[in-house]
């Protein structure tokens, strides 16, 4: 039988690398951006075209490398990191692998230009999947700076498989965050398609989470400082006020490294246990500064996993750390309330013996004994006799004894009409006071049908009523708009701000009406008619939650998910009660839809049960 197994050529094996190295356009962003904070660099500039489909390009003023370092670099297994296994368990660098400038040049069309501090030259490189194109000496300032375009232009398979440019932006925006609050001492600047989206200056990590998640977060954090023979913690975490539904404010930095850790993230819910909303995530920025050999990184290529030596220590020591800072604050109630210092016991009584309290009591004393004094002392007598009651007859003194005025002043009395005698048993209004509808536990809402029983979800079937209408709104006519008497105005992230500008025109067809959109701030003038005030800021929230979460392609449609949204967080709310008129008028809007059986989430809305259904439970 003739062999059949046989070595894959490198430009195959350097594909096969990529798919775990680069997933999407966000994972070369995050590589890029690791090297060159590996090469010392104070400032970096990360440019980004059509969402890293067209164009990642990463700037530093780093270190560079010289013409070998830089042809070198392009191969498998190729790192300045380490020299031997044993440096694994001593890693003070982002990278240690050498796959990843192997792996994004298998499928990528990059130009590499660099040049080290010493030289007068730098060098370009210029390599097409894998294969070098052209080597040449080129004029370029200090550092490195790494182009890398049409990502997947090999793999059209791969390349079909991503989602849209507001997606890839969003998970590119992600990796970026999660690189700058690292380092807040190396200056970051991001450009998307020209206009500059991000520019962080160095500074400390409490300005440098302001700026990237705007100013209003400031007032959120509480300071977190712990520090043992086995790990120190600094950072930050969010008041439970400001928990929000979603964890996209929620990071772990390990030795300057992001990682996500479910465990790790379990303590910091139990330090919140009792202070957050159900639903809610706490908002937590982290850094955990442990001894490099107790870890182990080489888990996952992306380097986001790491293993514990001693995981319970560091549960128990995070969560202490994090509720001592919440107690230290004021931000957890306490038992120790403002106390009264006039019941605090004095000084004095410290060496006293317990007794009990002496009553004196005068035995001869009588209330009711009348006492005469005598004119001598000048005192005068009291008594407490009952004094005599009016006789009957006063009641009807002041009456006049003419009959003719008497009876005049009766006649003009009023006195209650008679009771209508009515039958008990009249159809007619028994027939208009019966109730068609019932309400179970504030939560179903029940109804008899000619075959038997209706059971209602009244969240559900709410949510229903209001997407038909919302999306009524929004497609055929125009929605009506409560204007506010005072403009609302509102402060999120860079991030968000970016979804909520994509989401605008949808907003504003269904009643929202905006007067200003700046950098990290809105003002809100006009909001839908069924929508309170009070509650805007958290039906934005909850829109945004849902875009991030729903993760849409490129099929997706805004408007029906800004319905789906909507209707989600106006709707009747578990645990309300209704009136009958109420309950009615849902049922009769429920069955006026297109699709009563569903929930927009297509969640069953209402069941029946039959006459026979009962019959069978009593057999």
């Amino acid at each position: 039988m003739a062999d059949i197994i046989q070595l894959l050529p490198d430009h195959v094996a350097n594909q096969i690398a990529a798919g775990e190295v680069v997933q999407r356009p966000a994972s070369v962003v995050k590589e890029l951006l690791e090297n060159a904070i590996d090469a010392d660099s104070n400032l970096i500039k990360l440019i980004v075209k059509d969402a890293g489909k067209t164009l990642i390009q990463v700037i530093d003023n780093g270190k560079g490398m010289s013409t070998t370092d830089a042809r070198l670099s392009f191969e498998r297994h190729a790192t300045s990191k380490i020299r031997s296994a044993e440096d694994l368990f001593s890693l003070n660098t982002k990278g240690f692998r050498g796959e990843a400038l192997a792996s994004i040049a298998a499928i990528a069309h990059v130009e590499l230009k660099t040049k080290q501090e010493q030289e007068e030259l730098g060098t370009q490189i210029v390599i097409e999947g894998s294969e070098v194109k052209s080597q040449e000496v080129v004029v370029t300032p200090k550092g490195t700076s790494i182009a890398v375009k049409h990502l997947f232009f090999n793999i059209p398979a791969r390349r079909n498989f991503l989602k849209s440019n507001n997606v890839e932006l969003r998970h590119i925006i992600d990796e970026f965050h999660r690189v700058a609050l690292a380092h807040p001492d190396i200056a970051f600047i991001m450009f998307h398609n020209g206009s500059e989206s991000f520019n962080l200056p160095k500074g400390k990590y409490r300005q440098r989470i302001v700026n990237i998640f705007g100013g209003k977060t400031n007032e959120k954090l509480v300071p977190v400082e712990e520090e043992t023979e086995v790990l120190k913690i600094s950072g930050f975490v969010g008041k439970p006020e400001f928990a929000r539904k979603t964890k996209n404010e929620q990071f772990f930095f390990v030795n300057n490294r992001f990682i996500k850790s479910a465990y790790l993230n379990h303590a910091i819910n139990a330090a919140f246990e009792g202070l957050m909303k159900d639903n809610s995530y706490p908002s937590y920025f982290l850094n955990l500064t442990v001894d490099p050999k107790t870890i182990d990184i080489n888990i996952h290529p992306t380097k986001t996993e790491i293993k514990f030596d001693d995981e319970h220590t560091l549960y128990a020591i995070l969560r202490s750390s994090v509720k001592h800072s919440l107690g230290q604050f004021n931000i957890a109630p306490v038992l120790d309330f403002d106390r009264d210092r006039n019941l605090d016991t004095p000084y004095d009584f410290e060496g006293k013996r317990v007794s009990n309290p002496t009553i004196d009591v005068d035995r001869s004393f009588n209330p009711f004994q009348e006492e005469k004094s005598s004119n001598k002392s000048g005192s005068f007598s009291t008594s407490y006799r009952k004094e005599p009651t009016a006789h009957w007859e006063s009641l009807y003194v002041g009456l006049e004894s003419k009959g003719t005025k008497t009876t005049q002043e009766f006649s003009e009395v009023q006195f209650e009409s008679e009771p209508q005698n009515q039958s008990l048993f009249n159809e007619k209004s028994a027939i208009e006071s019966k109730h068609r509808t019932y309400q179970l536990h504030n939560k179903y809402i029940i109804s008899t049908i000619k075959s038997g029983m209706l059971i209602l979800d009244q969240h559900r079937a709410h949510q229903r009523v209001l997407y038909e209408g919302l999306l009524k709104h929004t497609t055929i006519q125009e929605a009506v708009s409560q204007q506010l008497l005072f403009p609302l105005a509102l402060q999120f992230s860079t991030s968000e701000m970016e979804l909520l500008e994509q989401l605008k025109e949808d907003l504003e067809h269904t009643g929202f009406v905006f007067s200003k959109f700046a950098n990290n701030s809105l003002e809100i003038t006009g909001v839908p008619v069924n929508v309170p005030e009070s509650e805007v800021s958290i039906i934005l929230e909850q829109l945004i939650s849902d875009v991030e979460q729903e993760v849409p392609d490129s099929n997706f449609s805004a408007t029906d998910l800004l319905a789906k949204s909507l209707s989600k967080s106006l709707a009747i709310k578990t645990g309300q009660s209704l009136t009958s008129t109420e309950q009615e008028y849902l049922l009769n809007s429920l069955f006026a839809c297109k699709e009563p059986s569903v929930s927009p989430t297509n969640k069953t809305t209402f069941i029946t049960m039959s006459v026979d259904d009962f019959d069978k439970k009593f057999m």
